[in-house]
Order: structure tokens, then C-alpha cells, then sequence
């Protein structure tokens, strides 16, 4: 279990530190000492080891800049190590030095460290690093993709009537882009959607679940009613919410049994 957790933990983090770190390399070196401590006090510096191998392959196979050189498959390999870490090797009966003081109460009873880790590194992991597997998965497909926003005035070269006009009758101060009309929705929508569905799941709430998922199909109705004959945004809709369902669901699967394990 802790194996699944720490792999997780380190794939996520990593994830994170690629998004949203200024500079990578310090953020990368902080995933690692965070690891590193969290092996120590935990006698689990095997498992903090294979962590830190399984992040540096998944930054190699699934980069951020460009399509991911093996495809879907990274996403298919760690789902298999996480499930079979948490199936076959399950809870261990010491969490060394932290297991003295360790005590975390839940409403469905007593957390172990093991299983705080595992929860936690799910967690993580649905924040960023399942957008790159959507984006996998869609790549696998080939399904449309909605086009990057038109370029604002300022960019585009100078039109006809712009050269045109007199030279002093130029504007020579850009007018300022919309800053609404970079928004990408989707890099917060899906995580907070996933990190929805696992709580929900792992609560028992499925009607609330099923009303969330129905609603979302709602709102998506007047985009795909637009789709004219292709059906290429129907698609591109279901493709990657049933992926990051499978996502969210499964992880809140993993969980689950090594809850009740």
C-alpha cells in the first residue's frame, strides 16, 4: 500500500512542479527531500526509492510540451503497479518511527499512516497529472480539439486599411486583450470534478455523484447540440470525461480497498 501511495505521491507532486513551478529543478529537489523524509520516519526508503524512479520516468513519458512519446500506455503501466501494490503487498504492520505517534480518526474509523499516504497521493495525482492522461487519451483518438483563440489586433499584421491611413493616424498602443478570453476552464473544472467524485464515491453519496456527472452533461447540452453532422465535440466531450471518470473512480476504488483490506 505504502508503495502505491509514495508512487503516486511522487507522479503528482512531479506534475504539479511542471505547471506551476518557476524553476523546475528546485521544486523537483523539494518532491525528493519531501519523499526522503517521509521514507525515513516511515522505514519505507525501498518504497520512497521506487517513487522517485516511477516519477522521473513519468515526466519522461508523458511530457507537457508535446504529444506523449508511448501514448496512453505510461497511464495503463501505473495504474497496474498501484492496483497490484495495493492488492497483493496491502498494509504493514509497523510505520516506523511515525507509527508511534501516528493517530488519525475518520468517521469510518482509524486511519493508518499507509493509508493517509495512499489517500493522499490519489489526491495529488488528480490534480494535474490526469489532465495529461486525458490529454493522452485524446491524443490516442485523435479527437477534435477546440482551436486555440484567435489572435488579438495587436498581433496580427497590419491590415489593408491600416496602411492606409497616414502615418500620425496610426494607433501605436496595442489595445489590450480580453484576459477572459485566454481562460482555460478545464485545468480547474477537471480536478475539482475528480477530487468530487472521489469524495462522493468514497462517502457513499451516489445520488449526489449522479446529479453532479448529469449536470455536467446539462450544461454541456447547447455546446454539443452544435455539432452539426461530424460529431466531433460529442465526442471530444465524452472521450475526456469518461476518462477522467475512470480516473477519479478508480482511484476512489484503490482507496476503498485498502480501507477495507
Amino acid at each position: 500500500m505504502i508503495v502505491a501511495g509514495f508512487i503516486l505521491l511522487a507522479v503528482g507532486a512531479a506534475d504539479l512542479v511542471r505547471q506551476f513551478a518557476p524553476r523546475r529543478w528546485v521544486g523537483y529537489l523539494a518532491v525528493a527531500a519531501i519523499l526522503l523524509l517521509l521514507g525515513s520516519v516511515s522505514d519505507a526508503l525501498l518504497p520512497m526509492a521506487v517513487a522517485l524512479v516511477a516519477g522521473a520516468l513519468w515526466v519522461w513519458g508523458m511530457p507537457t510540451e508535446r504529444p506523449a512519446p508511448l501514448g496512453f500506455w505510461p497511464a495503463v503501466l501505473l495504474a497496474v503497479v498501484s492496483i497490484g501494490a495495493v492488492v497483493w503487498l496491502g498494509a504493514r504492520p509497523e510505520s516506523g518511527l511515525i507509527g508511534a505517534v501516528w493517530h488519525l480518526r475518520s468517521p469510518f474509523g482509524e486511519v493508518s499512516f499507509d493509508l493517509a499516504m495512499l489517500a493522499l497521493g490519489a489526491g495529488v495525482f488528480l490534480l494535474e497529472s490526469s489532465n495529461l492522461v486525458v490529454r493522452a487519451a485524446l491524443d490516442g483518438e485523435h479527437t477534435w480539439r477546440p482551436a486555440d483563440p484567435a489572435p488579438t489586433p495587436a498581433s496580427e499584421p497590419e491590415s489593408a486599411s491600416a496602411t492606409a491611413l497616414p502615418d500620425d493616424a496610426v494607433e501605436e498602443v496595442p489595445a489590450s486583450p480580453d484576459p477572459r478570453s485566454g481562460f482555460k476552464g478545464g485545468r480547474l473544472i477537471g480536478p475539482l470534478e475528480r477530487v468530487l467524485v472521489l469524495i462522493l464515491t468514497l462517502a457513499a453519496a451516489y445520488p449526489i455523484l449522479a446529479a453532479m456527472l448529469a449536470a455536467k452533461g446539462i450544461v454541456r447540452f447547447p455546446e454539443i447540440s452544435r455539432d452539426g453532422e461530424t460529431g466531433a465535440r460529442a465526442e471530444y466531450f465524452l472521450v475526456g470525461s469518461l476518462v477522467s471518470w475512470v480516473i477519479a473512480l478508480g482511484a476512489a476504488f484503490l482507496v476503498w480497498w485498502a480501507a477495507h483490506s
